[in-house]
């Protein structure tokens, strides 16, 4: 892969971390604020029923949205890791060893596999 390639990916991937964190940051800081000021007092919980429910409704998709973003932090992490350590390696599918097609890359920077084993591994199949 063509160095210029290497650091527009790589550009991308640490865009891409600094943005979830910061998100991550901002939500954490958001969903503290917005507990506390609902019950108008410093603890997290409420006394009333409905409250109770709407927020534990609330904290359940607040994990949600935290483990996904926490798995796409991974995920951004891993293929930074592999491009610092191996950078003539980048770009090859983890499965077959073809390079993965630079539109894939450009679409999602952290991809592991080329297309078609991106299509297998969705269908429950190895590569042919």
């Amino acid at each position: 892969m063509r160095k210029e390639h290497l650091k527009q990916i790589e550009e991308r991937l640490l865009e891409e971390r600094g943005q979830i964190l910061k998100e991550l940051g901002y939500f954490d800081d958001n969903y503290t604020d917005t507990t506390r000021s609902a019950s108008g007092d410093l603890s997290a919980y409420s006394f009333h029923m409905a409250d109770q429910g709407t927020d534990a409704m609330e904290r359940e998709k607040a994990f949600l949205f935290a483990s996904q973003e926490g798995r796409h932090l991974i995920s951004i992490d891993e293929a930074l890791r592999r491009l610092y350590r191996d950078e003539d390696g980048f770009g090859r599918c983890e499965t077959c060893g073809e390079e993965i097609n630079w539109e894939r890359l450009e679409a999602i920077p952290h991809a592991r596999l080329c297309i078609v084993c991106k299509a297998a591994e969705e269908n429950g199949v190895g590569r042919a």
